[in-house]
């Protein structure tokens, strides 16, 4: 009997998996993990259900961003690693790069069979943006992070054993990159990666101009913005960002500058432009976008 009831679980098992057909459709239960790589069980806990695969920043760049709750997937495959089920999604939440496919875990989310609503967007009055960006200095840097608290249920999914209270933060992810910082914000609201952000909004005119011109010019939360980095306009005398630091203890974080002095750093090596350019892989220019409002 016990043979059986081992075969009949394993069928009932593998039925269920095949109804996670590609069509279907998946949202979000809690904060969910996208990943680039469908082993997430080797990112998370690992062998011994105590270890965080991270490079040599502590960052773990196989994490695309975090879904926020209510974030709507389509199903496009699945995949079996050992007892982890994985699925293999897009979402109009996140704009993946050419060629790189999003997965994640699916005990994280619930299958649709139709279509569902898409996660409401409710974007925060100014004050109350700039408001939950000053709280956010200090926050460490993470690579695709975008949930200042981190996701409590990695935890539970991954880990074993008891950890101290910095241990879990940084096992559960608890921190925001530099667009992340602005999408936390935002509550979402906001594209989600700096490739959309290059030109999200209204161009200002800034070639040409040196960085007092240019900072007179600025009003909060207009972004400073390349391909690959974000700057955040808090006041007229400041400015805030997340930035990777890999020499540094903690590898960076959420931090402050004021709003000259930045400018005059980025313009060492970069120059203003009015547009970004159209599949340019443009490497030392940077745009200015002005969102709020438009």
């Amino acid at each position: 009997m016990n043979s059986l009831s081992a075969i009949i679980t394993a069928v009932v098992v593998s039925l269920c998996a095949l109804s996670a057909h590609a069509g279907q459709y998946a949202v979000a239960r809690v904060a969910t993990p996208v990943t680039n790589v469908a082993a997430i069980s080797t990112l998370f806990g690992g062998k011994d259900g105590r270890t965080l695969k991270t490079d040599h920043c502590g960052q773990v760049r196989e994490l695309e961003f975090i879904a926020l709750p209510g974030t709507v997937f389509k199903v496009l495959g699945e995949v079996r690693q050992g007892a982890t089920v994985v699925y293999r999604i897009e979402t109009n939440d996140y704009s993946a790069p050419a060629g790189v496919a999003l997965y994640v875990d699916r005990r994280f989310v619930e299958l649709r069979s139709k279509l569902p609503p898409q996660r409401p967007r409710i974007l925060p009055d100014r004050e109350a943006v700039i408001s939950v960006l000053k709280t956010s200095v200090g926050n460490p840097y993470v690579w695709g992070g975008n949930v200042r608290q981190g996701v409590k249920e990695l935890l539970e999914v991954y880990y074993r054993g008891s950890f101290s209270a910095a241990e879990e933060k940084r096992l559960t992810l608890a921190g925001l990159d530099c667009s992340g910082l602005l999408y936390a914000a935002t509550n979402g609201w906001i594209p989600r990666n700096t490739s959309q952000l290059v030109e999200f909004g209204k161009g200002l005119h800034v070639a040409g101009k040196g960085a007092r011109e240019l900072a007179a010019m600025l009003e909060p939360l207009d972004l400073i913005v390349w391909n690959g980095h974000v700057i955040i306009v808090l006041d007229r005398e400041t400015a805030i960002e997340s930035r990777l630091e890999c020499s540094s203890p903690g590898h960076g974080g959420v931090m402050t500058t004021p709003l000259r002095q930045r400018l005059e750093e980025i313009m060492r090596k970069r120059r203003a432009l009015d547009v970004w350019p159209k599949g340019s892989k443009q490497r030392d220019g940077f745009v200015v976008r002005r969102w709020y409002g438009i």
